[in-house]
């Protein structure tokens, strides 16, 4: 019995249709980026020390410039290694005294010139001042020293709202279809996001940001495995890395707009409000012809399949014309979370699928960013990256499989990491080259691991097995803002050494999946299970062949 895929090559495995429906959704993996790496942006922290009151008026009684002025007044400043006195301490004493020298204002404190240690220090109880002529969250709610975990806790309110989030958005897609969670979690999101432009305290944007959280991603997946459902075999792989390409498009326009927004609530309106206009996706988009079939309405899935092919220029074929399109007789199968672990060859790729490198890949770009001196310039110059890492997945994918190109990408990236916490800081160049190959290493196994994804689970369970697997991913979103700003205070390079184990590891659990290469969409659990055997038997064969002529020749 004939396939969905066997009617896409008559009607068009990438024709028009497809191109259009392609085109459209990569608008939806551009406007994600925001979401995913905003942080970067929104939550700047720029150089700052306490503000301390009566230095401005004596400033500008004598004349300083900004350096002498905190050279004079700002403890510890410009002694390498102890940042922490000079942004989160001030001089405890009335800089408003009658009689301050311009020359040494603290000698009147110090009992004799130089002698700084001796004057006691306090928080910075009227806030700070920063070097910046924008606005970010940190600016904004002060969130510096001893508050400063809370802008890693900002980043990791959108990671939790990731995972939660993907479960549920996956049951929903797989239960009411993909286009209704599509259009849904884009309305919400969309509104999420302009609550975060206008809260009105860190709580309400941690909240919001939560909630954003909780249906980005599953928008954003939900619309890769639609694509990827309505396109034949042979293009599945191209739309898959293409659609994650335009999220590195919208890597580029975030770094734009931030430079020309430097204020965080404008900036998250602009990368926001256009999102509405996706919800004009109700009526561009067909439901997916595959999760139909999936769920027994084979005449909506043949009315799409006709619409196809007519927008295509195509004529179905008169023996498909009734077709029954189901790939069995059984009853219609609703997703169920015990579907992921039951047989044994489901619960390795779930396992291992829950395995990649999240962690990793928002980890760099938090750490790269964080060790630059240009934020703006840097986030160019790593988002860059991407695009030859497509490229090379691009040519290697066909020509070697999924596996072996994924697995050593995945390597590539932990053992750069590795290199670049043993590299000098005054070797930057070189540290700055090493961090943008594992860069482009982890990008390609993200871009890899989506794909896979769709093609190791069948198709009523697909939608739920990729968003449980990438749920259990945003652990490591969860913790890579931790891991990046808490744990370089313990020691710089740190979290690179943490990024390298995981990535090791991650290459090493891949190369026990099963390749997917040419090989159609699985529909049910046993077709999953059919595939191992398949690959067991050719290995088998190939060693008996192997066998035969050893014997032959002797």
């Amino acid at each position: 019995m004939p396939t969905l895929d066997d009617i896409l090559e008559h009607i068009g495995e990438f024709d028009l249709f497809q191109k259009q429906v392609f085109f459209v959704l990569c608008f939806m993996s551009a406007a994600f980026t925001p979401i995913y790496v905003g942080v970067i942006f929104l939550g700047f922290t720029p150089e700052h020390h306490c503000l301390s009151p009566g230095v401005a008026e004596l400033s500008s009684r004598c004349g300083w410039s900004l350096e002498e002025e905190l050279n004079y007044t700002v403890p510890e400043q410009g002694r390498r290694g102890e940042s922490f006195s000079s942004r989160c301490r001030r001089y405890n004493m009335d800089w408003n005294t009658t009689g301050l020298s311009c020359i040494n204002p603290l000698e009147n404190f110090t009992g004799y010139y130089g002698n700084r240690s001796s004057i006691p220090l306090t928080h910075c109880q009227d806030g700070w001042v920063y070097d910046s002529s924008g606005s970010s969250i940190v600016t904004e709610f002060n969130l510096v020293c001893e508050d400063s975990w809370k802008v890693d806790l900002f980043q990791s309110c959108v990671n939790a709202g990731f995972f939660f989030g993907s479960i549920y958005v996956g049951y929903i897609a797989d239960r009411f279809g993909r286009k209704l969670c599509l259009v849904v979690t884009i309305l919400l999101s969309a509104t999420s996001g302009v609550l975060v432009a206008f809260a009105p305290s860190y709580l309400w944007i941690v909240i919001f940001r939560f909630l954003q959280g909780l249906v980005s991603k599953g928008s954003w997946t939900a619309g890769y495995i639609l694509i990827t459902e309505i396109v034949g075999p042979s293009h599945r792989k191209t739309v898959g890395i293409l659609y994650q390409v335009a999220f590195t498009v919208g890597l580029l326009l975030l770094d734009g707009v931030a430079y020309a927004i430097p204020h965080w609530r404008w900036l998250q309106l602009t990368v926001t409000l256009p999102c509405f206009l996706l919800l004009l996706y109700y009526w561009c988009l067909p439901e997916s012809p595959r999760w139909l079939i999936s769920q027994k309405q084979n005449d909506k899935a043949m009315k799409i399949v006709d619409y196809i092919a007519k927008k295509n220029g195509k004529k179905l074929p008169a023996h498909f014309q009734n077709i029954n399109l189901e790939e069995d007789d059984g009853e219609k199968r609703s997703p169920s979370f015990t579907d992921l672990v039951r047989t044994p060859q489901m619960r390795k790729h779930t396992f291992i699928l829950m395995y990649n490198c999240s962690l990793q890949y928002q980890g760099l770009i938090m750490h790269m960013a964080m060790a630059g001196e240009d934020m703006y310039l840097d986030f160019f110059y790593s988002a860059l990256v991407e695009f030859p890492a497509a490229f090379i997945i691009l040519l290697t994918i066909n020509r070697i499989g999924r596996r072996y190109p994924w697995a050593v990408a995945t390597l590539v990236a932990g053992v750069a990491c590795l290199i670049m916490a043993l590299i000098p800081e005054d070797i930057h160049w070189l540290k700055v080259t090493v961090g943008c190959i594992g860069r482009m290493g982890i990008t390609m196994s993200i871009e890899m691991v989506c794909f896979v994804n769709t093609e190791l689970y069948p198709t009523f369970l697909r939608n739920l097995g990729v968003m449980v697997c990438s749920s259990f991913c945003d652990v490591g979103g969860i913790l890579a803002p931790f891991i990046v700003y808490r744990l370089a205070e313990i020691w710089h390079e740190l979290p690179l050494i943490v990024f390298a184990v995981v990535g090791l590891i991650a290459g090493g659990l891949v190369v026990l999946l099963p390749e997917t290469k040419g090989k159609t969409l699985p529909e049910t659990i046993e077709d999953v299970e059919n595939l191992h055997r398949k690959l067991h038997a050719a290995s088998n064969n190939f060693l008996l062949k192997l066998i035969t002529n050893s014997s032959t020749h002797i």
